[in-house]
């Protein structure tokens, strides 16, 4: 009884801390005016935010690492394998935990295909190059016809796309996941009403003649209302004072949490740091053990009794080995194995090593991180801005595909209202938004001739076609951004916004004080 007794006082004081919690966290402590209530001008705060990854990605909690620290130096080999050693702090992040399926790339083929029917060139443009298959001295021409289609194949990495593609691909997605979590959630017109499944619908809501498209979309430049639309408590707009079924509704924004950051390339950073996988091998801040591969040991193969002497990845052992001996296949993939295949690392992710070479987002130097910054760092910025088409109205540009038009960044600051209105550059113009070259001399990157440019484009992680030292994820290696191979696939990333700790459950934390409550006329 007396237990009993005193969990219902825990109970009491939890409900009235959140309680008071509640009612204080919806009110300015800077001004006293309450947020959400449209009599005080209506402005909005999501207290409930809730972060979390988009489809088919897994938490990364970043942290310290040095960068190349898994090399091994081997006497007589090239340095230009491995990146500059230094310590280096990567942001936490969301990555994907497979990399892109055939199946994937074919839905992106689909929704090409059925949104601009006629539009051959654009959907011929996103075909990968099934030709890398040919070789003069292998019989590979079923794969030319098969690899990419056919379903034997259709969990296995996608292959023969360039950087540039992969990069399409992103920006795709990043749509689709978008649109669907506004349809989904009632924020826009659902896909059963505007594709006739809806039984409560009578008539099927007229489709879009646009496809959606999210900054498009965040810039109110998408006019599509669904059921559960955001309630408008602007008191300026016509009908602002309206409620219930009248009152005025509004697009999602940015500030309402709701939209997912932008899939994209991990940086070479971003990737290496999750090959690696260190957190599972880390406590109190001290690493126990380091890695040269994904998994723990020296050895490339299995030490559990139910796997022991299995390939923990899909490579080639020797010149001319690359599946084991028949009757006992050991990584068992002649060439690509399906994404899910061999066991994850610490942090989930499936063949961090091996399988297929993994894009990244940087641009290719032989010493990147000697100069790089020590905090996220990254070769290849191409600062571009989103074409204003209306200055007054703010309204961006838009391409036949329903993006915004891109333009090259001209200045390092924010324009003046003047300079913005005159369309025209500040007086000083920003000589460097193209980075990819930054600290670069003429001619001295590796002598008068060489096959290293703007457009060369790091890859990483190793493949069905190599030996082991391209496991290491240390290694990396180049190609330009519009070519593409049988052994390059890749795997998404996407920006995780907010603290940097990813639980914080179980774990010391310091508590600040909420603050004081403000009531006007007291």
């Amino acid at each position: 009884m007396k237990k009993s007794y005193l969990y219902s006082i825990a109970s009491i004081a939890i409900i009235a801390s959140l309680t008071s919690c509640k009612s204080k966290s919806g009110t300015s402590e800077k001004t006293g005016m309450a947020y959400n209530k449209q009599e005080f001008g209506g402005f909005e705060v999501n207290k409930k935010f809730k972060r979390g990854p988009g489809p088919g990605l897994v938490e990364i909690e970043g942290g310290v690492f040095v960068m190349s620290g898994s090399a091994i130096n081997v006497p007589g080999e090239e340095l230009s394998n491995y990146n500059h050693k230094r310590e280096t702090t990567v942001s936490s992040f969301y990555m994907d935990e497979t990399e892109v399926s055939n199946t994937n790339w074919l839905e992106y083929l689909n929704w090409i295909r059925t949104s601009y029917p006629t539009d051959h060139e654009y959907y011929y443009n996103e075909l990968p190059d099934t030709l890398v298959w040919r070789r003069p001295l292998s019989y590979n021409e079923p794969y030319v016809d098969n690899y990419l289609r056919h379903p034997a194949y259709q969990d296995y990495p996608v292959v023969g796309v360039t950087w540039e593609q992969a990069e399409r691909y992103c920006e795709w997605r990043t749509d689709r996941v978008n649109e669907l979590l506004l349809r989904e959630k009632g924020y826009m017109t659902s896909f059963k009403d505007i594709n006739g499944g809806s039984k409560t619908a009578g008539t099927t809501t007229a489709r879009p003649t646009e496809p959606f498209n999210t900054d498009i979309y965040l810039n109110g430049q998408y006019d599509d209302k669904g059921k559960k639309a955001m309630k408008d408590l602007n008191p300026s707009n016509a009908n602002g004072a309206a409620t219930g079924k009248n009152a005025a509704t509004r697009n999602v924004r940015l500030e309402d949490g709701i939209i997912k950051q932008p899939y994209r390339l991990p940086t070479e950073a971003e990737w290496e740091y999750a090959a690696l996988g260190l957190i599972g091998n880390t406590q109190y801040e001290n690493i126990n053990a380091n890695k040269i591969y994904p998994w723990n040991g020296l050895g490339l193969s299995s030490a559990k009794r139910s796997t022991r002497g299995l390939i923990l990845a899909n490579f080639k052992r020797t010149k001319g080995d690359y599946m084991g001996v028949g009757g006992s296949l050991n990584d068992k993939g002649g060439l690509t194995v399906a994404v899910r295949s061999y066991m994850p690392n610490d942090f989930g992710l499936y063949n961090m090593a091996g399988n297929v070479n993994e894009w990244v987002a940087d641009v290719y130097r032989s010493k990147t991180f000697e100069a790089a910054d020590a905090f996220n760092p990254y070769r290849g910025n191409y600062y571009k801005d989103k074409k204003i088409a209306d200055p007054v109205s703010g309204k961006i540009e838009k391409d036949k595909y329903n993006k915004p038009v891109l333009t090259d960044a001209i200045s390092y600051k924010k324009q003046t209202w003047a300079e913005k209105q005159a369309a025209t550059p500040p007086p000083t113009v920003n000589t460097y938004a193209d980075q990819r070259g930054y600290r670069d001399k003429a001619n001295e990157l590796y002598g008068e001739i060489t096959l290293v440019t703007d457009k060369s484009r790091v890859y990483k992680g190793g493949s069905w076609e190599d030996q082991a030292l391209w496991l290491n994820p240390a290694t990396r290696r180049f190609l330009a951004q519009d070519e593409s191979t049988a052994d390059i696939g890749f795997r998404c990333a996407m920006t995780m916004l907010g603290a940097s700790e990813i639980r914080s459950t179980g774990k010391p934390q310091f508590k600040p004080k909420a603050a004081k409550a403000f009531r006007a006329g007291k």
